[in-house]
């Protein structure tokens, strides 16, 4: 048949085709398939296979295909970049997905870094930490041994551990290396504080006393207390110095001479944590750049302005119930904006602008476990038994971690949480470290630290 006569007779053909029904258009296929040879039957096979496997990835406009990868799980999505060279070169290079995705883990983002790849490695990175915190396996443990006596006192800063004892010592140690880099004789120490130059100490014989790590020196001794001196803290910028005593008062000291400025009163049990932190959020009572004082006891938060005034009123008095059968347990966060303390009833944090209660977490069993650290994604605490890591968005216990029968104490120094940036969005970088620090039985020091990647 000639080309024009075949053409011509095609059209024909078509136009008939278009008419049928689909039952009718089906039958007239199968007739032709099999009137078809092998090189027939090939043909429509090659071309059938690209008529109905069409890539849409690789098809649709790059912005459209970003849009329909941000529906998939980051599961799916790494088994998708299985499918071709061309679907793992466009998934790989969708930075939002892979940057909400680690969001969900509770990493944390720096939007200024806009390589795709880089994101992709990052989540990869991040489920394995995920995963190793969900079986148990993200952490490992040691020992720090050296006091021949009960140690009551712990303070942790920048990767060094200060060990207070009643063998009348304190103790630096390098906790990446287990080595004690400086050891001094002091009072028996009931609280520790440390930088650089100098060690604060807070003492059993009711007095605070402050020492040269150098030379072993006591440089300031600060005496005025009539019980116990639980806690301690100062600001070398205000030249003060706080301290809460079991005879129910904070005083506030000059650092430098040792003078006493203010005896604060008002709690009616022994006071068994003070911070002092500059304020962070406006209100009627404070600005931001403000110092402030919490002082704590067993019912009961105060808070209190302090600067380079001597006297101060007590602001707000913060508590979780009016039945003196609900305690506090003996730890407090503050950052500047918020308060965070637990109870029996739950983990309490309050609003520091207004001093509303913003939420109260109850998980399971709370009534035994005790805070350790908060922050923005994850809360650090603990019982006596494990060690929880709590994704606060969603309120849920998502890892624990064994102890052992470490030594008891009502005041809470006796165990610390150690860095605590990973509290507000891990980034592959801040899961190092100490992780949680407590005294034991046989005078050693246990410690539970990040272990290394996989």
């Amino acid at each position: 048949m000639e080309k024009k006569d075949f053409e011509a007779w095609l059209d024909n053909i078509s136009i008939a085709f278009l008419s049928l029904t689909d039952l009718q258009k089906n039958e007239t296929l199968d007739h032709l398939i099999s009137l078809s040879g092998a090189v027939q039957l090939r043909h429509l096979s090659n071309n059938l296979e690209i008529l109905l496997k069409r890539d849409f990835l690789k098809l649709l406009p790059l912005e459209l295909s970003f849009y329909l990868l941000k529906w998939l799980d980051p599961q799916t999505l790494l088994t998708c970049c299985l499918v071709s060279k061309q679907w793992n070169k466009v998934i790989s290079a969708c930075t939002e997905v892979w940057q909400t995705a680690c969001k969900n883990l509770g990493w944390q983002i720096d939007d200024s870094v806009q390589d795709p790849l880089h994101w992709k490695k990052v989540y990869l990175k991040a489920i394995l930490r995920m995963k190793q915190l969900k079986d148990h396996e993200a952490f490992e443990t040691s020992s720090l041994i050296g006091h021949s006596a009960r140690v009551y006192a712990l303070y942790y800063k920048d990767g060094l551990l200060c060990t207070g004892s009643d063998d009348l010592s304190a103790k630096l140690w390098d906790v990446s290396t287990g080595q004690c880099i400086y050891g001094i004789q002091t009072h028996t120490c009931a609280a520790v504080k440390f930088d650089e130059q100098k060690l604060v100490t807070g003492s059993f014989d009711n007095t605070v006393a402050c020492w040269e790590w150098s030379s072993g020196a006591k440089t300031q001794h600060f005496r005025g207390h009539t019980g116990a001196v639980f806690s301690v803290d100062y600001n070398d910028e205000l030249d003060i110095l706080v301290s809460g005593s079991a005879d129910f008062t904070v005083k506030v000291w000059a650092l430098s001479t040792g003078t006493c400025l203010n005896t604060l009163t008002g709690h009616t049990e022994w006071v068994t944590k003070v911070v002092l932190q500059k304020c962070k959020v406006k209100s009627l009572m404070h600005s931001p750049g403000d110092y402030i004082l919490l002082s704590a006891d067993k019912y009961e938060i105060k808070i209190w302005p302090i600067g380079r005034e001597i006297n101060c009123k007590c602001l707000r008095t913060l508590t979780v119930s009016e039945d003196r059968s609900i305690s506090l347990q003996p730890r407090l966060h503050f950052d500047g904006k918020y308060i965070v303390c637990s109870s029996a009833l739950g983990l309490y944090q309050w609003d520091f602008a207004s001093y509303d209660i913003l939420r109260v977490i109850k998980p399971p069993d709370f009534s035994n476990v005790s805070l350790l650290g908060f922050g923005e994604i994850f809360a650090l605490l603990f019982d006596n038994r494990y060690l929880y890591i709590m994704d606060l968005r969603t309120e849920k216990l998502i890892s624990r971690w064994p102890l052992p029968e470490y030594r008891k104490s009502k005041r809470g120094s006796s165990f610390l949480a150690g860095e605590m940036s990973w509290l507000n969005g891990l980034n592959g970088q801040n899961d190092t470290g100490l992780v949680f620090a407590t005294s034991m039985p046989d005078h050693s020091i246990h410690l539970v630290l990040w272990k290394e990647h996989g």
